[in-house]
């Protein structure tokens, strides 16, 4: 993987900027946290990110999860590979899945808690537990890189670095935008600071602490 770059990124909603023009380069296995307030632009940015990047391997956990709350746990985190898989395969699954996925996919859910979830429908979990599957279907999917949108917002402690642990192992190189600011220095090599769209903070985990970030909230 080589490098990524943003380079005058710029993003409006109608007649308003609500972010940059800002510029940033990803280092193959850097992990990225983005840190600020409710608003500041983290989410565009990653979406933004999203745009320049998904041709290149990028993978996307959004922020709403996006899964589908009438099938089974073990088919929301198939469905991170659908598209490696013909049609008719997919189509097959939905009615009687292949012991190899399930095998795969159920070792993946032990690792995050959900080993008696397996064929629940994610309608009936609960936040974090939706979580945690929309977590387990990125790294089924797989890719260069993660983009992460408070892919921990509704676990707690120790869930968090579960989950967060899971995420960075498989994904070396990751974008993640974080309101825990301990965990972001925790599990990141490197923090920017979004405030009003731009970049108010960039520096390397190790020379910041909770305190420094304090003023983008």
């Amino acid at each position: 993987m080589t490098p990524l770059a943003l380079e005058d990124a710029v993003a409006s909603y109608g007649a308003a900027r609500v972010l940059g023009p800002l510029s940033l380069t990803l280092a193959p296995g850097e992990r990225l946290a983005l840190v600020g307030r409710s608003g500041a632009g983290k989410s565009t940015l990653l979406s933004v990110m999203y745009d320049r990047w998904r041709d290149q391997g990028a993978a996307l956990m959004p922020q709403d999860l996006g899964l589908v709350a009438t099938l089974s746990v073990f088919h929301n985190v198939y469905m991170g590979r659908l598209d490696r898989h013909p049609w008719w395969r997919n189509l097959l699954t939905l009615v009687r899945a292949r012991k190899c996925d399930v095998t795969e996919v159920a070792a993946l859910l032990g690792r995050l808690g959900l080993d008696d979830k397996l064929w629940a429908p994610c309608g009936e979990l609960s936040g974090g537990q939706r979580q945690r599957v929309a977590a387990a279907r990125v790294i089924h999917q797989g890719g260069g890189m993660l983009l992460a949108d408070e892919p921990v917002s509704a676990l707690d402690g120790p869930l968090s670095e579960v989950v967060l642990s899971a995420l960075t192992d498989a994904y070396p190189t990751a974008v993640l935008a974080m309101h825990d600011v301990e965990l972001a220095l925790r599990f990141c090599t490197r923090v920017i600071g979004i405030r009003d769209g731009t970049i108010a903070v960039d520096q390397p985990s190790r020379r910041l602490s909770a305190h420094d970030l304090l003023p983008l909230y």
